[in-house]
């Protein structure tokens, strides 16, 4: 992929991949159109998220060093986001991390809502955090990682495949593409609707109603 000269403000949100995997429009209702709403599993999400987000907390354990919410990028995909917390683990083929002796390998840990999905929209979004580490600290490639989910309150260990490596770049194009653009894709009624806290905005059971803004527009003009 080639690489954009431009500012980190025009960068998209990592986190936003989770919402393209689960639904284009969704992801271009909330980064394109800048719409959004609160439902009780966004709440829900939030609050856990809030326990892994500290900043100024750092955790050191014999061969283990946990930081959270540690900011990345990417330059070569025009993201910018926060891992939940980012562990090192003591290796060989590790990076320098100052202040501390020895090597580490970088190893994402991000915190979910709920329980392991069929779909890759968390593996994804891990993906891309990874990647990000990768340009960032000028290491090897993260072969592993993890999700840890509140509902069993365990992590699944997540294989940082070259399939997943491509999904993940492939994505991220498309919504970089999309945002471009200003490209909201049409509205399509499916299963996932009814759990969407968008689902209001959106109109997904309204036939055309391909973007807020027209709609608006259109309703404004009848009237």
């Amino acid at each position: 992929m080639e690489i954009m000269e431009k500012s980190e403000e025009d960068y998209l949100m990592l986190s936003g991949i989770q919402h393209f995997s689960f639904c284009k429009r969704q992801w271009a209702l909330i980064h394109v159109e800048n719409q959004w709403s609160e439902n009780l599993l966004t709440v829900d999400g939030e609050i856990m998220h809030k326990n892994a987000h500290n900043p100024l907390k750092s955790e050191k354990r014999r061969d283990r060093i946990a930081t959270h919410e540690m900011s990345i990028v990417s330059h070569k995909l025009r993201v910018v986001g926060k891992c939940d917390i980012v562990e090192f683990h003591r290796d060989d083929n590790g990076v320098n991390i100052s202040g501390h002796d020895g090597l580490w390998r970088p190893y994402p840990v991000e915190y979910k809502r709920g329980k392991s999905k069929i779909n890759d929209c968390d593996r994804l979004q891990l993906c891309g955090q990874a990647i990000c580490l990768e340009e960032m600290l000028l290491c090897d490639k993260i072969e592993e990682a993890a999700i840890f989910y509140g509902e069993p309150r365990r992590r699944e260990v997540v294989a940082l495949t070259d399939e997943l490596r491509n999904q993940t770049f492939s994505m991220i194009q498309e919504m970089n593409e999309y945002y471009s653009r200003g490209y909201t894709p049409r509205a399509k009624w499916k299963r996932g609707c009814r759990s969407c806290s968008l689902q209001n905005i959106c109109l997904p059971k309204m036939p055309d109603s391909h973007s807020v803004k027209n709609y608006i527009r259109e309703s404004l003009v009848e009237d």
